[in-house]
Formats: structure tokens, sequence, C-alpha cells
């Protein structure tokens, strides 16, 4: 094996697409400031009993949360304590918010980094993901929901993506039928990954074991149908309909479409379509409430992902509302066709020529793309990359095409 070969799903990001990124990047964090969020970051590499913090290891790889399934793990040559490098910036957030602003109020915070999976979270992907997202902590309403979901279909566009498909969904739904019905723990934990498959089959075999039964006597009649019904729950409008007139009137499902509906209403011209999903149970450890997911044409994962996770402070000694979006620069790179690398103006070299130092400042001031050409390298132009050069004219730097 060559020395010099990536691991797999491990990838360099050359001149073209690096500058693409960088410049796609700077549009979304000048959008994020603008909206008051602030910069924060964290480390790459922590303590792993904090990059877990508030976690469970149940999760699929599309959750947003750390999953200790997915963390590369060193030993710190200091402490002898064992970290981790981060595979979401999300929880950082969540920490530094607790514990290092301390704020009673709302706080904003955005960020922009590597994060690092020990596999794929999809077949098209890298393990190491370019992250860039935004957390509000503080608000527990549905203004700072739709203050994030905005501002993340915003950062979308920006990023040159258009025709954006929205689906939307509530962890309440499921957790309403689950309280509801005293489900215990265990039951609760196999029907969630029965339902994150969508496999009915194996649905209706749960229902018809002894030990569904012994437990859900009293209940099973309402909870059963409404389970399976749950699969079916995707798609448009009359989705919300259906789930009115068929699911358990609980409170914490009847306020769930509430919420939903309010925010259709609102989203729905700032998309291409939107659907509802009460069976997407994506980060159902991590989140508290509403979920959401934007996809593009040419991509079949989810383009950005988010939703509320009041709980999680509670892992850091200060349970806060909190809601936020996270997005992969990588994978949004790869479905804009980026410009040409620019190209540049070659300078000579002229050894102690203030006038000509002056010129290259000037240009390079003007973000013009200025290289100098080196001695002994002259018919090396070529790589250079460069269309126009600096020539002398009557005591003058010009620039002339090459």
């Amino acid at each position: 094996m060559r020395n010099w070969l990536l691991p797999e799903y491990i990838e360099d990001i050359l001149p073209a697409e690096a500058l693409a990124i960088e410049a796609m990047r700077r549009r979304i964090m000048d959008r994020l400031l603008v909206h008051g969020y602030q910069l924060v970051g964290p480390p790459l590499l922590e303590y792993i009993a904090s990059l877990l913090s508030g976690h469970r290891d149940d999760d699929d790889l599309s959750s947003r949360r750390s999953s200790s399934i997915l963390m590369f793990k060193v030993v710190d040559q200091l402490s002898g304590m064992l970290m981790g490098l981060r595979t979401d910036i999300t929880p950082q957030a969540a920490r530094i918010d607790a514990h290092l602003l301390n704020r009673s109020g709302v706080t904003r915070l955005c960020y922009a980094g590597s994060v690092v999976h020990t596999v794929p979270s999809g077949l098209t992907r890298t393990r190491e993901q370019l992250q860039i997202g935004a957390e509000l902590f503080g608000h527990a309403g549905l203004e700072s929901d739709l203050e994030i979901q905005r501002l993340m279909l915003q950062s979308l566009a920006i990023a040159g993506i258009g025709k954006i498909h929205l689906d939307l969904g509530h962890v309440a739904v499921f957790r309403g039928l689950v309280k509801g019905a005293g489900i215990p723990v265990k039951l609760e934990t196999e029907l969630f990954g029965i339902l994150q498959t969508k496999d009915i089959t194996a649905l209706r075999e749960l229902f018809s074991t002894a030990r569904w039964k012994n437990e859900n006597a009293i209940s099973g009649e309402i909870v059963e149908p409404a389970l399976l019904l749950l699969l079916e729950l995707y798609g448009g409008g009359d989705v919300l309909t259906r789930a009115r007139k068929h699911l358990p009137d609980y409170p914490e499902i009847k306020t769930a479409l509430d919420e939903l509906e309010a925010v259709a209403a609102e989203l729905m011209p700032l998309v291409d379509t939107l659907a509802f999903d009460l069976a997407d149970l994506r980060g159902y450890r991590y989140h508290s409430g509403m979920v959401f997911a934007a996809y593009a044409k040419g991509c079949p994962n989810a383009v950005a992902l988010g939703g509320r996770y009041d709980e999680i402070g509670k892992a850091f000694g200060r349970a806060r509302p909190a809601t936020g979006f996270s997005m992969d620069l990588r994978e949004l790179s790869g479905l804009v066709k980026p410009d040409p690398y620019p190209k540049g103006i070659l300078a000579p070299y002229k050894r102690n020529d203030k006038v000509l130092e002056k010129e290259i400042e000037r240009l390079r001031n003007e973000d013009q793309i200025v290289v100098m050409e080196l001695p002994g390298h002259e018919s090396d132009q070529d790589a250079l990359d460069c269309d126009r050069q600096l020539v002398m004219h009557q005591g003058v730097w010009k620039i002339e095409k090459i």
C-alpha cells in the first residue's frame, strides 16, 4: 500500500472546490452574523464524557447528535483520559452556552468547522464533514423555531441551492402515544427502531407478542392502530387532517399538530414543496420537539437538518430551551457547479523596485491576484495560472494580456 493514499471516505479538497467552499462559508456566515448569531470555535478534540453528555447510542447514523459509535477515540497523553474527535458541533455549542457564556436570556451562536465520523453517514458522503450551523438558546416558543428554519432556508439559497423540499416532523407525536399508553422503556426502544425503518410487518408482529399484550392490555385498542397509522402519515396537508381525526386526543399530540400547522403556513411560500412525516424520529433521544430536514435535487441525503432539543442542557447542569440547524459545506459544494479558479496577474521579479512593489500592493488591495515570477522559473509561467502580466510602458507599470 502506498503510504500517501488516503483512507476510504477521506478526501482532499483541491483549489477550485476549496475556494468555492470558502466563499460559500463566508456568505453564509455573514448572513448568520447580521442576524445576531455570535461566532464560536469549539475544539476538534474533547473528553468523550463532554462530547457524549446527554446522548444515548440508539440513534441512527443520520442523527445530528454525537454518538460514541461514530466517534474516533484517543488517549490523552497528558491526563490518561479518553478523548474523542467531535462528530457534531451542536453539543459543544450547548456546553459553551451553559458554562462559558452563562447568560440568562436568549443566546444566538454560530460555528463552522470539521467534524469526523468513523463511518460515512451515506454512500456518497465523506467521513470528514465541514459543518456550519446556528443554535438559539433560551427561548421555547415557535418564534425561535421559525427564526432558525427561515435562517436555514436563507443559508441554502445563499449557497446556491434552489427548489428545496422541506420535511417537518414532531417527536412529541410518538412520545404522546408512548406516554398515553404507558409503554415501558424496553418496548419504547423497540418501537422506535421499527418506526425508524418503517417496517409495518415487524410492528404487527410486535403487537402479537405476549409481552406486548400483557403490558398494554388496556391501551392496546387505542395505541396499536395509532402506531400503524403513524407509518402512513407522510405527505401534504391532509396528513395533519388524518392525524387529528384518527390519533388519540392526547394533549401532547394536539399541541404538536398545532405547531406543525402554524409553521407550515409560514414556511410554505419559502420552499418548492413541503411535507409532513409524523414517523420521523431522527434524533428521538436528542430532539424534544419539532424536527425538520431540507432536501435538494441531486442529493440522496438531507442537505440541512435541525430541530428543537430542549433537554440537552440538563447534561451540562443548566437546562435551556434550544433549537438549531446544521449543514455540510462539502456536500453543498458538490451540488453547485464551482466557478473556475480565478486567473492572476503575473508580476516580474525586480529587487528593490519600490514603484513595482507599490503597484502590486495596490492591485492586491483591490482583491486582484498578483503572482510574483521567481528567478530561474521563467519557463514555468503556465503553472502560475495567470492570463495577464505587469509590463513597464514609458515608466508606468500597466496590465497586458498574456
